[in-house]
């Protein structure tokens, strides 16, 4: 057999493993890069995000949008934990956008002594930088060669909190009005109403949470479970409510309870359940082979 010849059956080779590979559904690439933007300021601050984008991947790539925890006054875009789960997600196929935002608790704290007006306004203006940063990516999608339908919102306990507020209670004017988030997955988040939550916005819905969650409710309870007569008494429902309200109007969404668990949670999923998520975006989000309505439950 000659060289040529031997060459060409490594290359078939090579070629039926990778085909039997599915773009976001598996592992397909090795090499990602990740580029940092500055995509606004607000108030003197200058705002990142970090880009994560195999090499090798294809245009019109799903979007998700990932944002940190940290009580409003802490946290990072670039922690361990996140950037190896957009690293993992990015050789699946998908882009990833990790989101800097205002730390409007910092050196305030989010306990029960402080306002529960300023508690809401954490939540608003996190979500207004990170809808800065959406904006940004779809003003120079030339660059980023993202699907805009395809965009997912991710987050992890005030970062969880900051997407589910995003889809269902924050009054958006910065993106354009017809423009509608593909999905949502929350790891430890809650929503300070269940009102705003209808059948024309609710979205598939991807919920992560632990039982014995002391700062983020579980079902329902009061904000770090303050006091009635707290300055900081403010009503949060989480993922139990928001998925039993999703269930009532029959649309699509994954909760995946853990018993006992902490707000650990609110990190764990992005390694321990990492194929669910995967699952999730791909079945439920990128490409829709049925309408589920799934209920697990794991013992911590």
């Amino acid at each position: 057999m000659s060289f040529k010849h031997f060459a060409a059956i490594l290359f078939f080779v090579a070629f039926q493993v990778v085909t039997a590979q599915t773009i976001y559904k598996d592992s397909v690439f090795s090499k990602v890069t990740k580029t940092t933007y500055t995509y606004g300021k607000v108030e003197n601050e200058s705002l990142q995000f970090d880009y994560y984008k195999a090499d090798n991947s294809q245009k019109n790539l799903p979007l998700v949008i990932f944002v940190h925890g940290g009580g409003f006054s802490g946290g990072t875009r670039n922690d361990y934990y996140t950037m190896a789960f957009a690293n993992k997600l990015a050789q699946r196929g998908y882009a990833v956008a990790s989101v800097s935002y205002r730390l409007t608790m910092k050196d305030i704290g989010f306990g029960c002594d402080v306002e529960a007006t300023k508690k809401i306004e954490a939540f608003n203006s996190a979500s207004h930088d990170v809808s800065l940063a959406i904006r940004y990516i779809l003003d120079n999608n030339k660059k980023f060669n993202i699907d805009s339908n395809k965009i997912i919102l991710a987050g992890s306990s005030a970062g969880a909190e900051t997407v589910l507020n995003m889809v269902y209670v924050y009054d958006n004017n910065m993106l354009p009005t017809n423009f509608k988030y593909a999905g949502v997955i929350s790891m430890a988040g809650a929503l300070s109403t269940l009102d705003k939550i209808n059948y024309n916005n609710a979205i598939p819905t991807q919920l992560f949470h632990g039982t014995a969650d002391n700062l983020v409710p579980y079902n329902f309870a009061p904000h770090r479970f303050c006091n009635a007569n707290d300055k900081g008494y403010i009503m949060l429902y989480g993922s139990e409510s928001i998925a039993e309200h999703l269930k009532n109007l029959e649309t699509p969404y994954y909760f995946h309870t853990i018993k006992g668990g902490s707000h650990d949670w609110s990190y764990l999923p992005m390694t321990t359940y990492f194929e669910e998520i995967i699952d999730f975006l791909y079945h439920d989000v990128v490409h829709v082979t049925t309408t589920r309505q799934t209920n697990r439950t794991t013992n911590n």
